[in-house]
């Protein structure tokens, strides 16, 4: 039974009540009104500001009054950086005299973009004529105005579907169909490519590198043969096309002025564009927040702002620090988090905004629980008129953490509208097929249902329906995947496979869904999900497994697969209802995304969900806290340096969405998680000045017994974080280890969304009507969708696109950052190791001797594999000494 009320507390489980809610002081009430005598030169300025509202504080005067040379302005959460920039604009024009087609704004977004346009337009005294001839635009549309400057006139081939179904063309007719993942080898590529190196020079080491990179030259070649480029080639060639001193030259002398918006999601290309750009006279003006740098899989570098003074010696750094959106406690909790990283730039936000109510906690059972308590709470809020639905936005970390509050908002009748991922959990491309085989058991002849169990037995589904549509005209079935076994294209053991598939598909009506579930995973679909190259599949290993997780959560509510298809359907065909209502009225709604999403979007009421361990942070940033025989067995191995990096990102991503909220903010912890039991998210147990302890240190001086127990209020947490001190004793290690960030890019998605800007009016503009179409496509892309499959950030290494010199990096960091002295002491134990040649897991036997105690898993025999659930063969393997069985 789920708990009808929901019950807020002001500290998290676990908090002691002596513990104090963080927060920030207040900020100075002093403007530009009071900081700008009328006596110096640029007062008249900033006095006709003031009369449009525009009061500068002190850190914003100074950004807006820098001239010529670096600037590193370090602009924290709501701090008014669009403002600055605008500012800063007008400021070059009205007072330093800049021409302002000498001026060049690059951001991320159509959105921002066409904002900064609109800022500097309604600036006084700017005149509409300057104001469009200031080029602020897009990375892409930047680069793209400058290859039809040159006469590129390729079409942009950028829908994802498109790409991904010339890639299914291209692995068929290689023979590759089952081998790789089109979604997976599109990513690796334009991380390949988002370094700056050619397709042509991916690496053939090994027989899936050279698999793979016959496919992708495949890809290259089809493009060119149609005259089609997509997004990575736009910035490619741009780049290439700025090493031409004939086209940088001209280039460097127009655009004396360069500022670049949300500087630390930019990636090692985008990066290489602005030096060049710069290099002439570095009039370069960066505007970031190294706290906000949650983009890392899309390839963006934290080194960028944490490195800036030293790319660029002399260069000036102002912190915009007052925040003027965020209630102080909400803004304090969110500083004394994230202050808790070692790599940043320290800086402490002081509140400047409306005060609102002290943040609130909330630990229900489950995501059940937790969905509905978050519902019932809002929808009284609306009903008591202290919010507006739009007023309220739900934050999640992955697109699978929706599902319940989908369904509770959904079947409670809230309007909501939900950012960026599939609509309905059960209409996924990943959960799809299980759903159909159990419509298949309630209704074997069921049409709609036919093609998903097609590609699980490894059969093409065009031609598999052509040939069932043909036998089914000759013969009608009660089952029509029966004609299958017949097929002459199949092999003897596929046509054996289709008659055991129908026998499972008859039995399911006997289970209970959850069990369903189980047995179609257990028979099949894992084994199908993991089909081809496991450097490849990995990629998205851990998403996948974390879906159905969920989707077997979901299912336990039930008690027959009928009732559970029946709930399902239903959900479907209501949030069709609601989508064609809110299309006709686009009123009132609460906001459903990711925190990736929410990423510069503030709301005054939020409602962030899944603050868990295993949640965020994320499982994949947890590894350090597997024992390590189990960590052993998993198929991708992470240093404890890129472990690091990647639990400081999902602290970062605590410290976006507590940082979206103004006034309210609500914060839910679920004590289980698909079934497991789950703890309160160790960055908010930090933030209120509690010591969660590092499991690998625990392990390595667990002879010792001097560790606090998780939760242990700390003896020498100071609360103000982390020093510049701290950050450059890593420094080496993390230079070295970031280097392999490279390879876990991915698409650029909406972060480096385009747009057709108007050129000034000396110029015609060079992006055509089909680009502008383009750009939409690219500006309406997931982020959020990709960034759940990545984790955060965390370091993979793929062996089939291995980066020169990056191994050697990481491995590097690695012996640096967890060796002290010389050689590694290892020794040789027992295991169990996969007997598939296909699998690499193995698992760490446990020791003989009169104390050692044989579970009942292996006192018969080996266990079953945890990847591949097939059978494990007695082996040895050399392993680091750790001490843990040696005690």
């Amino acid at each position: 039974m789920l708990s009808p009320n929901s019950t807020f507390y002001p500290r998290p489980l676990g908090v002691t009540p002596a513990a104090s809610l963080p927060q920030s002081p207040s900020a100075p009430l002093e403007t530009s009104r009071q900081l700008v005598a009328s006596d110096e030169r640029d007062a008249p300025y900033f006095r006709s500001l003031e009369e449009v509202g525009i009061r500068l504080n002190g850190p914003q005067i100074s950004a807006v009054r820098h001239g010529k040379g670096p600037l590193l302005t370090l602009a924290g959460a709501g701090c008014g950086k669009t403002t600055v920039l605008a500012a800063r604009a007008g400021y070059l024009m009205e007072v330093s005299g800049a021409h302002a087609g000498s001026i060049l704004l690059v951001t991320f977004t159509n959105k921002a973009a066409t904002e900064m346009k609109d800022r500097i337009a309604s600036l006084p005294g700017i005149r509409p004529a300057a104001a469009r001839a200031v080029q602020a635009r897009t990375f892409h549309s930047f680069a793209l105005t400058l290859l039809r400057h040159y006469g590129v006139q390729e079409e942009i081939f950028g829908e994802s579907r498109a790409q991904h179904t010339v890639l299914k063309m291209l692995l068929r007719q290689n023979g590759m169909s089952e081998a790789f993942q089109p979604e997976s080898l599109l990513a690796m590529l334009s991380a390949w490519k988002m370094q700056g190196s050619e397709t042509s020079d991916l690496p053939e080491k090994s027989q899936e590198e050279r698999d793979a990179k016959r496919v992708l030259l495949g890809y290259e070649a089809w493009k060119r043969d149609r005259n089609k480029m997509d997004f990575d080639d736009i910035l490619l060639r741009a780049a290439a096309l700025l090493r031409d001193p004939a086209v940088l030259g001209p280039l460097q002398q127009r655009f004396q002025y360069i500022m670049v918006d949300e500087f630390q999601d930019t990636n090692s290309l985008q990066y290489e564009i602005v030096q060049k750009l710069a290099a002439a006279h570095r009039n370069l003006m960066v505007v970031g927040d190294d706290d906000q740098t949650i983009y890392t899989f899309n390839g963006a570098r934290q080194e960028s702002i944490l490195e800036f003074d030293k790319v660029y010696p002399g260069a000036r750094i102002v912190t915009l620090d007052i925040n003027y959106r965020s209630d102080a406690r909400i803004l304090g909790l969110g500083s004394e988090l994230v202050a808790r990283n070692k790599r940043r730039r320290d800086k402490r936000l002081r509140a400047a905004g409306h005060r609102g109510d002290a943040p609130r906690f909330a630990t229900p059972s489950n995501t059940e629980e937790e969905a509905a308590w978050v519902v019932n709470q809002l929808c009284q809020q609306v009903e008591e008129g202290l919010h507006t639905y739009r007023d309220i936005a739900i934050l999640h970390r992955t697109a699978s953490s929706s599902r319940a509050i989908f369904e509770q908002l959904v079947l409670k009748d809230v309007p909501f509208v939900q950012h960026g991922a599939s609509p309905v959990f059960y209409d996924q491309s990943l959960i799809r097929p299980l759903m159909d085989h159990m419509r298949l058991s309630l209704n074997p002849r069921a049409v709609d249902a036919l093609p998903s169990a097609l590609g699980p037995l490894y059969v093409s589904r065009d031609a598999g329906l052509e040939w069932i549509q043909r036998s089914e005209e000759q013969q009608a079935k009660k089952y029509p995947l029966i004609h299958l076994a017949k097929w002459d294209k199949l092999k003897p053991f596929q046509q054996e496979q289709v008659k055991e598939r129908i026998k499972l598909i008859k039995s399911l009506t006997k289970l209970k869904p959850v069990i369903a579930i189980q047995e179609m995973r257990r028979q099949f679909y894992d084994k199908y999900m993991e089909s081809g190259d496991p450097s490849i599949f990995t990629h998205y290993k851990e998403t996948m497994l974390e879906t159905l997780d969920e989707f077997e959560a979901a299912a336990k509510k039930f008690e027959t697969v009928e009732e559970f298809i029946q709930f399902a359907d239903e959900l479907s065909r209501r949030h069709r209802e609601m989508e064609s209502l809110r299309r006709s009225q686009d009123s009132d709604a609460v906001q459903l995304m990711t925190i990736h999403r929410a990423k510069g979007l503030e709301f005054p009421c939020v409602y962030w969900i899944g603050a868990s361990e295993g949640i965020v942070p994320h499982s994949t940033a947890l590894r350090q806290d597997i024992p390590e025989d189990q960590k052993a067995a998993l198929t991708v191995q992470q240093t404890d340096a890129e472990l690091d990096m990647a639990l400081e990102e999902e602290r970062r991503l605590a410290y976006v969405a507590i940082t979206r909220a103004k006034q309210y903010l609500y914060i839910t912890s679920p004590a289980s998680h698909h079934g497991k039991p789950a703890d309160v998210s160790r960055f908010l147990l930090e933030a209120f000045g509690m010591e969660v302890p590092d499991k690998r240190k625990n392990r390595e001086e667990s002879q010792t017994g001097n560790h606090a127990p998780y939760g242990s209020v700390s003896s020498n947490w100071k609360g103000n974080g982390n020093t510049n001190g701290k950050a450059n004793s890593n420094e080496s290690r993390t230079r070295n280890g970031n280097a392999a960030y490279a390879r876990s890019g991915s698409r650029l998605q909406g972060r480096d969304a385009v747009s057709p800007v108007q050129r000034g009016a000396d110029q015609r503009s060079a992006i055509r009507q089909s680009d502008r179409r383009d750009f939409e496509v690219l500006d309406e892309r997931d982020e959020d969708r990709l960034s759940e499959r990545r984790g955060s950030g965390v370091i993979r290494n793929h062996t089939a696109f291995s980066t020169t010199g990056v191994n050697q990096a990481a491995s590097s960091s690695n012996s640096s950052g967890s060796q002290s002295s010389g050689t590694e002491r290892t020794e040789t134990v027992a295991i169990w190791k996969c007997s598939s040649s296909t699998c690499k897991a193995w698992l760490r036997q446990k020791p003989d001797g009169p104390s050692a105690k044989v579970s009942k898993k292996t006192a018969s025999g080996p266990p079953a594999c945890p990847l591949c659930s097939g059978t494990m063969e007695a082996g040895t393997r050399k392993v680091p000494v750790t001490g843990r069985f040696g005690r």
